[in-house]
């Protein structure tokens, strides 16, 4: 039997991997040698692993099962943090460890995400669009912990570079029993209207709908591109004093906090409209970069905390609409692909930060983060091409 707390397991490896994953942006600050644009790029690599990954693991998920593919997933978790402990700071050992960290991300939130939807789905929860709110919250809790506890370490303890990964081993052999418990529905129905489903809905129909190229094809890429502006650009930017490595770990929680908390808020956004949560969140964009150009030119750290909520906002809500969007238009054999495409093309966003300090090493970063605006504005109108009819009935 199913409970209503299974997908409570899923959840929990979603939540380890997105903490190996993002701690890094407060372990930044142990890598004082490397230049702040390599350290961006070091930051984003893993997005080299992570892209290929969420689409081949999601297939294979589809085929093999969702566990066997997260069970993967949190041992190459795992792997990638042992690597980069030893790695004593070589740029080309901690790229393979980011680059690991980046398959082992790519291999858990495409089926960890459908997993913790159908799980939801079978144990007959109330309210649409739930699996994909618990996925987006599980995420984004990791992506919050990890730098959060990682700049405490750095700022406080010794051996930061051992300390901060070890701590994430731990987690991951704290959750591999929680996956191998958790229940598994099945995937495969061999009825005819489940065959003419898959026959008539591939995910080609979903990625030539309207509502896929005009509305999930451009804002997908503010997801990241938001947050890591906001935790990851900007703390270089403006001094955080001696506390730097803590400080960017409050910067980071504070906008993927507010990414968790305005979640639920997008819901009801969608029941309005299905244009609304997408307009919303990019306008959020619009105006947190317009605030990370006054903070940068300021350097004010009550800025920079604005600037934070702004654009945690902005992530938080078209994250959830964006998945919720992918699921209504995927039928469920597909579900696990129809989710890594959203997230690929979400971590497109990874890019940004070091767009953003390598343009200012050519241009003041005032006017590059305006332009930024102005990007996020031109986003915007494309979301007026794919409504006002609802999508669920393309």
């Amino acid at each position: 039997m199913i409970t209503r707390s299974a997908w409570v397991r899923p959840a929990a490896a979603v939540f380890v991997v997105g903490w190996g994953a993002n701690m890094f942006a407060s372990l930044l600050h142990a890598y004082a040698d490397l230049s702040r644009v390599r350290a961006d790029g070091l930051f984003g690599a893993y997005a080299l692993g992570l892209i290929p990954a969420l689409l081949i693991a999601a297939r294979v998920s589809d085929r093999v099962g969702r566990r066997r593919a997260l069970l993967a997933a949190l041992l190459l978790s795992a792997l990638g943090s042992a690597v980069l402990s030893l790695s004593h700071g070589a740029f080309a050992t901690v790229l393979a460890g980011r680059i690991l960290i980046g398959i082992s991300a790519g291999a858990a939130f495409g089926p960890g995400t459908a997993w913790i939807r159908e799980l939801s789905d079978t144990a007959r929860t109330r309210g649409a669009g739930v699996g994909a709110r618990r996925a987006a919250v599980a995420l984004t809790a990791g992506f919050a912990a990890g730098p959060l506890l990682s700049g405490a370490v750095v700022q406080w303890l010794p051996s930061p570079q051992t300390t901060s990964y070890l701590i994430h081993i731990t987690l991951v052999a704290l959750t591999l029993p929680l996956v191998l418990r958790a229940p598994e529905p099945g995937r495969r129905d061999t009825g005819p209207d489940t065959r003419r489903m898959t026959t008539t809905r591939r995910p080609v129909a979903l990625l030539t709908s309207r509502a896929f190229l005009a509305a999930v094809l451009p804002t997908a890429p503010w997801v990241f591109g938001a947050a890591t502006v906001a935790f990851t650009a900007l703390p270089a930017m403006v001094s955080l004093g001696d506390f730097g490595a803590v400080g960017s770990g409050i910067i980071a929680a504070t906008t993927l906090g507010t990414g968790i908390a305005v979640q639920p808020w997008a819901g009801r956004l969608a029941r309005r409209s299905p244009a609304a949560p997408f307009r919303t969140g990019m306008t959020a964009a619009i105006v947190g970069m317009l605030l990370a150009a006054l903070t940068a030119g300021t350097g004010s750290l009550v800025l920079l905390m604005t600037t934070a909520v702004v654009l945690g906002a902005a992530y938080g809500i078209l994250l959830v609409s964006g998945l919720r969007l992918m699921e209504s238009l995927a039928p469920p054999q597909h579900a696990a692909t129809a989710i890594a495409v959203f997230y690929s093309l979400a971590y497109a966003g990874f890019a940004f930060p070091v767009l953003v300090q390598t343009l200012s090493t050519l241009w003041n970063p005032v006017p590059v983060l305006l332009a930024g605006s102005g990007l996020a504005l031109a986003t915007m109108a494309t979301t007026f091409m794919a409504w006002p009819r609802d999508p669920r009935r393309r």
